[in-house]
């Protein structure tokens, strides 16, 4: 109970002090042999890492002690414990402290313990911090770091810390630093441009180096870095990574110099230059030697940061930063002048005359390039891509020429449009980024009621809206296009089909139709149901194929039928289902009724609206024959039991369409339960197979275990109600003999004839069965020539 109201007394303590910590009072005794400073720490002063010959007599006495940081106070949480083994000469290291600053607080007992030890004082613990920046002497808030000056400037070294614990001490008592200046040559100072860089107090506030002058130094690149001294107050910090960041700038030896970052640019395209002079000073900037005319000349982009006043596009007034150095973007068109230009930069007022500088960068014509995709020859209807490059301008403008179009080229899109016109006229696309540009030309999509023939073409690509006779001092480039007329071809799978098969009308559709329509005339048949006019669309690939499958072949009656395959040669048909039922309509010709006209000529009457000059559709005539489905068997003839035979047939059917084949023994009569049964049969498939004229089909037939006897061949279609049956006999093989006997061989030099008996064997009485009376006459033939050969 005494030690828990102990530790609520040390904690009240402690918050105590947090409140109420005095003034930090650090005074100076002197300098060790190394000439380091030694501070007596009272409570409440600050104290850094890396500080040595610390004194803490004046709060532990002689005694040892620690230094205690709580994570919580009120709980009395220690994180750290820091021993101070020698009150009169302590040095604080990195290792102890870690990364735990702040409040510490000082006790003496050993070991530390919260309960047992006796608070005295506290002090607060942090880690040194010094920054060093160059900035102009005449703002100083301008950092030339990272920055190039010229020698007309003079700086300032600025170098602030955090090092406030030394502030109350004499200047004299204060840790001192020095920057170091290292020369383009390697060497390294602190004595530049005309100033001291050594003995700079590090107390907590900022300290300028003022005037160091640039005037005279060499050119090059400059690195400063506030450094700690080795003998002087502030030692402790010495070679411990406390020094200051480091400082490059580069100096400059003209006064003012202009550079471009290009030498030579494609019109079209930008440049920059960029200005290097004093900082914060306005110069003139513009371009020498100009015409009248702006656009003829690189001109300067407006709104860029630094312009300060805007004579023209091309001459302005401009103000550096605080490095002394400016950039400005200079714009070219297709407008500008293909040769050189001096930009110059000069200084306002008298100095003018002596005060500039020059950079030259030339302007070139870029070039203007054209393919088309594919071969370069096209089906009229196709879309063909045009594609190429313009490193000269925004955009590229084209047209073409051709037979019976105006001399000077015509709009791609619209024929109509003469390019000698106007800008408008000229078909124009945007260059992308990478200066490449395309265009997707649809041949089939032409306006102004003027449709492209077949023939040649030349399409142009220009930098520039010119039509062909206007193509001087323009970048130009041409491509050449053959344009065919489109067509079709078609065909049937078959010149017949048999009901209920599929028939497949496939072909070719140049001019990349979307589609075809295929119409199919017959006997009271028009292409759609209950005798309506209709037609079956195929779409067309992108290779130009087309296939469709007339499926319903099952419910077309028996006939020939008429096939119109129409191509609409351009994006929309001409001919179409009309306002009536039953009629066709297009622009030009007759409207017609097809429902009331036989077959053949409901398909001429079609055919004559296609072959209108006001129709633009093309088209291919077909004819096919539905003929009621047949299987034909070829005759098989008589069969030996146990050999190998083909059965085989024609038929009407499609090629491809499988066909069940069975084998059966005629053979039916009853069996007892120990016999074998005497039904023999097989069965299997045979695929139709296209033949010259018609249709093959074809299975062979394995008779290993076929008995003598008369066999039904059924063939059955598989895709139409079609059956086929014949008949064959398979008769009994013809028997072998085998000589017996025994064989006597003689002495050497005398040969002896064996005697040989030849036994015929009999014959098996086999029973025919139901139907078999070939097979059993040709039993009786066998055994008749056996007994007349014996």
């Amino acid at each position: 109970m005494k030690s828990m109201t102990k530790l609520m007394v040390v904690a009240m303590v402690l918050v105590a002090a947090l409140v109420v910590a005095p003034a930090a009072a650090r005074t100076f005794d002197g300098a060790a042999a190394d000439g380091n400073a030694i501070y007596s720490i009272a409570d409440g002063d600050a104290i850094y890492v890396g500080e040595e010959n610390l004194n803490f007599t004046t709060l532990l006495g002689q005694n040892s002690g620690w230094l205690v940081h709580f994570s919580s106070v009120s709980d009395l949480a220690v994180d750290k414990q820091i021993p101070i083994s020698n009150a009169a000469d302590f040095e604080l290291t990195k290792t102890a402290v870690g990364t735990t600053t702040g409040t510490y607080y000082v006790f003496t007992g050993s070991p530390f313990n919260p309960a047992g030890a006796t608070y005295r004082g506290t002090v607060i613990v942090d880690t040194p911090s010094v920054s060093l920046d160059a900035v102009l002497n005449n703002s100083l808030i301008d950092s030339v770091s990272g920055k190039t000056v010229t020698r007309d400037n003079a700086l300032a070294f600025k170098l602030t810390n955090n090092l406030a614990g030394f502030n109350a001490l004499p200047v004299a008592n204060q840790p001192k630093m020095k920057v170091e200046v290292t020369l383009p040559g390697g060497g390294v100072t602190t004595q530049f441009g005309g100033q001291s860089l050594g003995g700079i107090a590090a107390n907590g506030t900022t300290v300028h180096v003022y005037n160091v002058s640039l005037s005279g130094v060499e050119a090059g690149t400059y690195t400063a870095q506030a450094k700690w001294y080795s003998n002087q107050p502030g030692a402790s910090f010495y070679n411990k990574g406390f020094d200051s960041n480091a400082v490059t700038f580069e100096v400059l030896t003209k006064s003012l110099a202009i550079t471009a970052n290009k030498d030579t640019v494609i019109r079209g395209n930008s440049f920059t230059v960029t200005i290097t002079g004093e900082s914060v000073q306005e110069y003139r900037l513009f371009v020498k030697e100009v015409s009248s005319t702006v656009t003829d000349h690189p001109v300067i982009a407006p709104g860029q940061n630094g312009i300060v006043t805007t004579q023209d596009a091309k001459n302005v007034t401009v103000r550096t930063n605080a490095a002394g150095t400016r950039s400005i973007q200079f714009n070219t068109s297709a407008a500008t002048e293909d040769r050189s230009f001096t930009i110059r930069v000069e200084a306002l007022g008298t100095a003018a005359s002596s005060t500039y500088d020059e950079v030259k960068v030339r302007v070139e014509k870029g070039a203007v390039t054209v393919t088309s995709s594919g071969t370069g020859v096209y089906y009229l209807g196709e879309e063909i891509t045009l594609s190429g490059t313009n490193t000269d301008g925004n955009y590229v403008y084209l047209f073409m020429t051709g037979p019976n179009l105006a001399n000077n080229g015509v709009n791609l899109e619209n024929p109509s449009l003469r390019a000698d016109i106007g800008t408008a006229n000229f078909t124009r696309r945007d260059v992308e980024t990478d200066d490449t540009w395309s265009f997707k030309w649809d041949t089939a999509q032409t306006q102004g009621n003027r449709n492209l023939d077949a023939g040649g073409y030349t399409v142009y690509a220009v930098s520039e809206p010119r039509h062909k006779n206007d193509l001087s001092g323009a970048l130009y480039d041409t491509v050449s296009v053959q344009l065919r007329s489109a067509f079709i071809t078609a065909t049937t799978s078959g010149a017949t089909v048999a009901k209920g098969d599929d028939l497949t009308i496939s072909g070719t559709a140049q001019g990349n139709p979307s589609n075809v329509r295929i119409w199919v005339f017959g006997k009271n048949y028009y292409g759609g149901s209950s005798g309506t006019l209709d037609y079956i669309t195929a779409s067309v690939e992108s290779d130009g194929s087309f296939e469709e499958d007339i499926d319903n072949t099952i419910d077309l009656a028996s006939g020939q039928y008429f096939v119109v395959v129409q191509h609409p040669m351009g994006a929309n048909f001409g001919v179409d289902l009309g306002p009536g039922a039953g009629q066709i309509s297009g622009p030009g010709i007759p409207t017609a009724t097809l429902t009331g006209l036989p077959a053949s000529e409901a398909a001429n009457a079609l055919i004559n609206a296609l072959d209108s000059p006001n129709i633009p559709d093309t088209y291919v005539k077909l004819t096919f024959v539905v003929e009621e489905p047949n299987i034909f068997i070829d005759p098989v003839g008589d069969k030996t039991a146990g050999s190998t035979f083909t059965i085989s047939g024609t038929t009407n059917l499609a090629v491809g369409d499988k066909l069940n084949v069975e084998v059966t023994s005629a053979a039916f009569q009853p069996t007892s339960k120990t016999e074998a049964t005497g039904f023999s049969s097989v069965a299997g498939t045979a695929t139709v197979q296209k033949g010259d004229g018609a249709n093959t089909w074809s299975m062979d037939v394995d008779a290993t275990g076929f008995k003598p006897d008369q066999y039904i061949v059924r063939v059955e279609s598989v895709e139409t109600d079609v059956t086929q049956t014949a008949t064959f006999n398979v008769i009994e093989g013809q028997p072998t003999t085998q000589p017996t006997g025994n064989v006597t061989t003689t002495p050497t030099g005398t040969e002896t004839t064996p005697t040989t008996t030849t036994t015929t064997q009999a014959t098996p009485t086999t029973t025919p069965g139901f139907g078999a009376l070939l097979a059993l006459a040709g039993l009786g033939a066998v055994a008749f020539l056996v007994l007349r050969r014996d």
